[in-house]
């Protein structure tokens, strides 16, 4: 049975809104409160988003999305082998947000049972942990079969509830799995949270690429810095002869990084044990970390880390933003 989640607003003189929220669970009747209970002043920022009080979560250094404009290239994958290895590797404190209300896939490939807790205060809700990260996802919130039939003010309130209405403690890192696409829910999600940047995902062949491309003018319209891309399912090698076989071509996700000035940060090949380990809630990184598909993981989360100082220096002198 979906989640429920009411909602009240109201509009009083000028343009301020007030608006409070609230998640419910009506298989156990717990009920998950305040997305936000506030009052604020219609307005743009960063070009499109109305926007609550500081862009920043509290406890949260930085927040980055991973993102790919297309499903089906290994995103989610992507997600949660970089959010362990930035947490064991990296020897950082991370969490690991599934933006993906309609189609969660983090509590199968993270391993999460049971459902998150609610603060002492009865006003936040405790991310369910494993493997050293703290994980929030609308899947754990519902049935595993449930559907979710909401429309997007929906979503956006539900993704509102998982970022703020979630006590993350202190985190190094937050990884957005974000939905694929460049709508509402991207939109929202780039502009309502502080994003330090996104990394791009997307396979080579030319179809995944255009939708590639398109999540990267999204984020520039939205002023957030793209962190490079990353090429999955570059090439599969064969495990008798180990000749590598380019079944959706070859260097396309480098080729498009140099057209459009990004970095490449490097390639993960297309191996049976990324998605076995998916299935049973066992991430390469951990399942076989020796092996060169996590290394390559690993290469991408030690140069993520690497950016985030350098992008952490530029914001030193950059006012923070605020209603």
């Amino acid at each position: 049975m979906p989640v429920k989640l009411q909602s009240t607003g109201s509009v009083s003189g000028g343009s301020s809104y007030s608006f409070s929220c609230r998640l419910i669970d009506p298989m156990s009747q717990m009920k998950f409160v305040k997305i936000l209970s506030t009052s604020f002043s219609l307005g743009g920022m960063r070009g499109y988003a109305v926007q609550t009080g500081s862009l920043k979560i509290i406890g949260i250094k930085d927040i980055i999305a991973v993102a790919s404009g297309k499903g089906g290239v290994g995103k989610s994958t992507t997600a949660v082998n970089l959010a362990v290895s930035l947490a064991n590797k990296c020897q950082l404190s991370v969490g690991l947000l599934d933006a993906d209300v309609y189609g969660p896939s983090i509590p199968t490939m993270m391993k999460l049972h049971g459902k998150p807790g609610v603060s002492e205060e009865g006003k936040k809700m405790i991310p369910i942990e494993n493997y050293g990260v703290k994980c929030m996802s609308m899947g754990s919130l519902v049935e595993k079969d449930a559907p979710i039939v909401w429309r997007g003010p929906m979503v956006m309130k539900a993704l509102e509830q998982m970022t703020r209405g979630v006590d993350w403690g202190n985190l190094d890192i937050l990884v957005v799995d974000m939905p694929p696409g460049t709508g509402d829910a991207q939109i929202s999600i780039s502009q309502r949270l502080q994003l330090s940047g996104a990394l791009i995902v997307s396979t080579p062949q030319d179809v995944a690429l255009m939708d590639a491309r398109r999540g990267v003018m999204m984020f520039s319209k939205v002023a957030v810095p793209i962190l490079g891309i990353i090429e999955n399912m570059s090439y599969f090698k064969c495990p008798h002869c180990s000749e590598p076989s380019y079944i959706f071509g070859r260097g396309g996700a480098h080729r498009t990084a140099e057209d459009m000035g990004l970095r490449y940060l490097g390639e993960i090949p297309l191996e049976e044990h990324i998605r076995s380990g998916s299935d049973e809630g066992l991430p390469i990184v951990v399942s076989k970390p020796d092996s060169p598909v996590s290394k390559a993981y690993g290469d991408v989360a030690v140069k993520i880390v690497s950016m985030l100082k350098d992008l952490a220096k530029d914001r030193e002198l950059q006012p923070e933003i605020s209603l």
